[in-house]
């Protein structure tokens, strides 16, 4: 018994891990897809 709600207990996690881990990446690919439009009308130096 004990040992089926800690399986269910980690399968969650890791589902939740997996994610976090593809929010992730589409949040960074949304930053660099917007990066260079805004810095278009921007004269000063990227930082």
């Amino acid at each position: 018994m004990l040992e089926d709600i800690l399986t269910w207990i980690g399968a969650a996690l890791g589902v939740t891990v997996l994610l976090v881990m593809a929010f992730g990446a589409v949040a960074l690919d949304l930053v660099d897809v917007r990066g260079p439009r805004r810095a278009e009308g921007n004269d000063s130096p990227a930082r």
